[in-house]
């Protein structure tokens, strides 16, 4: 692990990264490297406990609602939504992305579980059609989080999203992160529960993630950094969001399965470690070994993989060289091809706010670094490819 820890060290030292928490664990082991301060111009130091927004890294997690409820046959892959989503039904598909948004053509079936769980129900955030009209409609309607946009109740939320028509037909093309905003809906409409509730009564409570939710507590709000965002140009930190008084201080009006969770990382290993375990937390059952294998193998089509990974290729300076999986199960990446160190089979996601968690289940290895620099530029970015590759270097010695 000094290999390891001197690589992190040089970013925190850089002063681009104020601070990172990362951990380790394999073959029953768990190494965790603690470094820098809680607030770029220094003060309190990071500690194992500190809780970070864990933007995008929130999908893996939030998915395994939906997995209970396929688990206890209250769901089923290839129902229609329409029962419990009636502002998807009867839906409109744009005859060419870039069409205006009047032009379109009936869906040729309706928007399924199977859809949302893979990111495939015709709508999402590509950049492939950022300048189209329906990229513009998407954000003028407040269906994506934006600085200084209110955040809009679920119910509110789903009534924009009706209004839309969908980019592609159900089931044809992956998108990202809208479908698992919806995914949240439909899992407290199915329990009639609010989304947190029935996680932390079926996910965090029983795995001990006590420190994992919509928002921090008054009592914990000490243990959340700010969320810098650097400058694109300069590199300069500026604060996105203050801990006290800032967006995850108070319980949100919508409970965002795709970037919504404030977590730590022991808590996230927790919850990585069932994965590996397939679904067990000791003598526990959290999921049953099939929903964990759906969850965590690649579930697209091979022409779908063929073109995600192409999108990946195409748009790698977009995401400062992440992405490079291939496939993509529910809620999270999996490698298909051997794009840089890690292993084939390996699953997770990073999120925008400047974290990365995988399992690899070849190595039984878990991977967890978390930062509170967000990726506006690629400084957090970098900091995590370093870690993978060291990483895997230790692994292989």
């Amino acid at each position: 692990m000094r290999r390891v820890r001197e690589v992190l060290a040089r970013h925190v030292e850089s002063k681009k990264i104020p601070g990172l928490v990362a951990l380790v664990s394999q073959g029953g082991q768990t190494h965790v490297e603690v470094m820098g301060t809680m607030r770029a111009e220094g003060g309190a130091p990071m500690r194992r406990e500190t809780i970070f927004r864990m933007a995008s890294t929130t999908k893996p997690v939030a998915m395994a609602a939906a997995m209970v409820l396929i688990d206890e046959c209250k769901l089923r892959l290839d129902d229609p939504v329409d029962q419990w989503l009636p502002e998807l039904a009867n839906r409109q598909v744009l005859r060419k992305p870039d069409s205006p948004l009047n032009d379109t053509v009936p869906a040729q079936r309706p928007i399924t579980v199977r859809d949302l769980m893979t990111a495939t129900f015709g709508l999402g955030i590509d950049p492939t059609v950022l300048s189209f009209p329906i990229t513009a409609a998407i954000f003028e309607r407040g269906l994506y989080p934006q600085e200084g946009v209110p955040t809009l109740e679920p119910d509110e939320w789903m009534r924009r999203l009706g209004t839309l028509p969908l980019i592609y037909q159900p089931g044809e093309h992956w998108q990202y992160n809208i479908s698992h905003d919806v995914l949240g809906v439909l899992v407290a409409r199915v329990t009639k529960q609010p989304f947190e509730t029935f996680l932390r009564e079926r996910i965090f409570d029983p795995l001990g993630m006590k420190d994992t939710g919509f928002h921090v507590p008054a009592g914990k709000i000490d243990r959340l950094p700010p969320l810098y965002a650097p400058d694109p140009k300069t590199g300069k930190l500026t604060v996105w969001d203050e801990a006290a008084g800032g967006r995850v201080s108070r319980p949100p009006a919508f409970q965002s399965g795709g970037g919504g969770l404030v977590s730590t990382v022991d808590d996230y290993h927790a919850y990585f470690r069932m994965l590996l375990n397939g679904g067990m937390h000791g003598s526990q059952r959290i999921l049953s070994r099939p929903a964990v294998e759906m969850m965590t193998t690649n579930r697209m089509t091979p022409e779908e993989t063929a073109l995600r990974t192409a999108l990946a290729k195409k748009y790698v300076h977009v995401s400062f060289g992440q992405g490079q999986h291939g496939g993509w199960g529910f809620g999270m990446a999996v490698r298909t091809y051997r794009a840089d160190y890690a292993s084939i089979g390996q699953f997770g996601w990073d999120g925008g706010a400047g974290t990365t968690t995988y399992g690899d289940p070849d190595k039984q290895l878990i991977g967890i670094l978390l930062t509170q620099v967000g990726t506006t530029n690629p400084d957090s970015t970098r900091a995590i490819l370093d870690f993978w590759t060291t990483l895997y270097q230790v692994i292989d010695d």
